[in-house]
């Protein structure tokens, strides 16, 4: 007995000493120049020589010392150098500057508790060397500006401090889903972009061609080409093999609408469960997918607060953070059908309880007036409005069993929307038909070209099952 358990130590001791070697190289300082944010989370010892790197944000000098503001994009935070003399402060420092500072970390004198001196008189090493200067004509001298001064520059925009913490706030909400979905036992994929197919069968799509002059070759694929506005129907392909996916990724729609409700490219977030047969599955996974991602992103100290509230107006603060704990709170989502909610805004028109451009009708699609009513007016939460018209839908959804209440109106299909105050519909979803028979006879009844959907039937007669899914841009 002890001698097999001294071959099977020594036949995998060479292994584990491996796997020790390779947890010390994993744990081995990284090579790249510490940033800011490394800097705070884990401050130098007072009094220790160090480096910075970054852009001047601001920068003042008086007759003794010279303050120069340094930011590098990782952290809201800024490091201010307090320089003596302020001769040591190169021609040409200002904002937009990219310097390279050498001082010494020191406790702040003011409402910062650390800042970084430098002094040449106590330290020979003091130094400040520009690595990249800026034209006298740098379009960011000011401190603020407004966001419709910053579309006109959409290659700077990005060094603004709110333009900063919106993509680090992007960036730490994507990690959250990412999270969220893995513990879900998700697996994430990437659908192409590039589709022969019309996901909503509304054509508001744009078409690939190569760049040539010969009409032959514009047809790169030998057929026709979009670029996708949603990934949804190559996801139920993944679904078949994977039960539980997701992407997130960009979409590309060609409506001919310049508001603010509608873009030509953005990236959406999609998701797709096998054995999902109840819309009520669906809807109660994206309530639980949204609290679990904003408790995280209020409860992370790296999250909501530092990204986005520090950049805030007191006023614009207040009010996201009312709205994101109305998130939190512990009461399930209310969930209407589309015919309860036509009777819900009918009676608020004609008693004057609203006062809406476009009145309730059903079968007509709720506007966004509507959503947003429903949501912030009267359920004063999100909301989830199910079992919308069958032709307001897309081809796929599954068609729901004829209800008594329901039985003098047209069909409805088993779907969702989720709505929020202020701001309307957030996520749509909805049962996808698992029979090959009914899908392809929703596709003839609405005159659809069924041969770019071949691929996509053909998944309904080889192990169908129910399913569903959602999209939430984002």
């Amino acid at each position: 007995m002890l001698a097999h358990q001294a071959t099977f130590y020594f036949q995998f001791a060479p292994r584990c000493a491996a796997l020790r070697s390779f947890s010390s190289v994993v744990k081995q300082i990284s090579p790249l120049q510490k940033c800011i944010k490394e800097i705070y989370q884990s401050p130098p010892h007072v009094d220790s020589k160090i480096e910075i790197k970054g852009w001047v944000s601001g920068v003042r000098s008086s007759k003794n010392v010279a303050f120069v503001d340094m930011v590098d994009g990782t952290t809201q935070k800024d490091v201010k150098c307090i320089i003596r003399p302020p001769s040591l402060l190169p021609d040409g420092v200002k904002v937009g500057v990219s310097l390279s500072v050498n001082g010494v970390w020191s406790e702040g004198k003011g409402k910062q508790k650390y800042e970084l001196q430098l002094n040449k008189s106590k330290n020979e090493d003091a130094k400040i060397d520009i690595i990249g200067g800026v034209e006298d004509l740098y379009p960011l001298l000011k401190k603020k500006h407004t966001e419709q001064f910053l579309r006109t520059i959409p290659e700077y925009r990005w060094r603004q401090p709110d333009a900063a913490a919106i993509l680090r706030f992007r960036s730490k909400v994507e990690k959250s889903f990412v999270n969220f979905f893995d513990s879900q036992d998700f697996t994430k994929t990437h659908p192409p972009i590039t589709t022969s197919s019309d996901c909503e069968g509304a054509g508001e799509m744009f078409k690939i061609d190569a760049a040539s002059n010969n009409p032959k070759e514009a047809t790169f694929f030998g057929k026709e080409t979009y670029l996708t506005v949603s990934t949804q129907l190559h996801l139920e392909v993944l679904c078949a093999a994977l039960s539980r996916v997701w992407t997130l990724t960009p979409c590309f729609r060609a409506e001919k609408s310049d508001t603010n409700r509608h873009l030509s490219e953005f990236w959406m977030l999609e998701a797709e469960m096998a054995f999902a047969n109840h819309v009520s599955q669906l809807t109660d996974f994206s309530e639980l997918m949204i609290k679990n991602v904003v408790h995280k992103l209020l409860s992370d100290e790296d999250g909501m607060g530092s990204n986005l509230l520090e950049t805030a107006s007191k006023e614009d603060a207040d009010a996201m953070k009312k709205r994101w704990q109305m998130l939190l709170q512990q009461d399930k989502w209310a969930s209407i059908t589309y015919t309860q909610a036509i009777k819900i805004l009918r009676e608020a028109y004609e008693t004057g309880k609203a006062d809406f451009r476009y009145k309730p009708t059903w079968g007509e699609s709720l506007k966004s007036e509507h959503e947003k009513w429903l949501a912030g007016k009267y359920f004063k939460n999100p909301v989830f409005v199910t079992d919308y018209p069958l032709d307001q839908k897309a081809f796929y959804m599954k068609i729901n069993e004829p209800d008594g209440y329901l039985k003098d109106l047209p069909p409805t299909v088993a779907c969702y929307d989720m709505l929020v105050p202020d701001i309307g519909e957030l996520i749509g979803g909805s049962v996808r038909e698992e029979s090959y028979e009914k899908l392809n006879f929703e596709i003839q009844r609405r005159n659809m070209n069924p041969k770019p959907l071949d691929w996509y039937l053909a998944q309904r007669k080889n192990g169908t099952v129910p399913h569903g899914g959602f999209g939430m841009g984002f």
